[in-house]
């Protein structure tokens, strides 16, 4: 990888970084609300999950987002963090917080899914 491609890289994960962090920031927005009628309380309820389910996702691609600055920052950004072969440059260029070549992280993704949920087994096993 060429050192311009890289300082592109580094300016793309810095911003992203910068965008993540606002948005973390706004975290205060997660109020709970008490209400009389019990359809709204049900409505705030939803809109609360869905804003933590939002912080949450956004937390961890700033974590994702940090760590690929730190590899670019350490000379091995592009790489695999698995197998160590080269990330192909157009998953870097769709995706430049990625760690995983697409072939690991499939394997990654198949793994996660196939993994029997604690709450699964703890049913099976009552």
């Amino acid at each position: 990888m060429t050192k311009k491609e890289l300082n592109t890289f580094k300016k793309t994960l810095a911003e992203r970084i910068q965008e993540l962090e606002s948005v973390i920031r706004r975290r205060d927005e997660i109020v709970i609300e008490k209400s009389a009628d019990a359809l709204d309380e049900v409505q705030r309820a939803e809109q609360r999950e869905l804003a933590i389910r939002n912080l949450d996702r956004e937390t961890n691609l700033l974590r994702e987002t940090r760590s690929a600055l730190a590899r670019l920052e350490k000379g091995r950004f592009g790489s695999c963090l698995n197998c160590e072969e080269e990330i192909n440059p157009k998953r870097l260029s769709a995706v430049p917080w990625a760690s995983f070549c697409i072939q690991c992280q499939e394997e990654a993704e198949r793994r996660k899914e196939g993994a029997p949920n604690a709450q699964a087994l703890l049913r099976h096993a009552a």
